[in-house]
C-alpha cells in the first residue's frame, strides 16, 4: 500500500496523460492485459535545469515523464531504483 499523497500524485499524473500513457505502453508492447492505475505504486521525481523528470512504475512497467508528458516506457527492473541517472534507462526523443 502506498501513502495517500504518493498515491494521489501517481493518479493525478496518470490521469493528466492517460491516453498518451496508454498509447506509449501499447507502442512498446508493454500494455499486457490492460492498464490499471492502481498497479502503479512507485514514483521518483527530480529536476535538472528547468525540466522535472518523473518515473512512475508498477511491478512490471516504468514510465518516464518530462514535466507532465510521458516520453518513454520500459519493462521495470530494480536497477532503476537508486540509479544515479534514472533517465539513462530510457530513450529520450526530441
Amino acid at each position: 500500500m502506498t501513502a495517500p499523497t504518493v498515491e494521489a500524485a501517481i493518479h493525478e499524473l496518470m490521469d493528466l496523460a492517460w491516453n498518451l500513457v496508454y498509447d506509449l505502453l501499447e507502442q512498446r508492447g508493454l500494455l499486457g492485459d490492460g492498464l490499471n492505475v492502481e498497479e502503479f505504486t512507485g514514483i521518483h521525481s527530480w529536476v535538472e535545469d528547468l525540466t522535472r523528470y518523473i518515473v512512475v512504475h508498477s511491478r512490471t512497467v516504468a514510465i518516464l515523464f518530462m514535466d507532465t508528458r510521458p516520453v518513454d516506457a520500459i519493462a521495470f527492473h530494480h536497477d532503476l531504483l537508486g540509479a544515479d541517472d534514472p533517465k539513462s534507462f530510457f530513450t529520450l526523443h526530441g
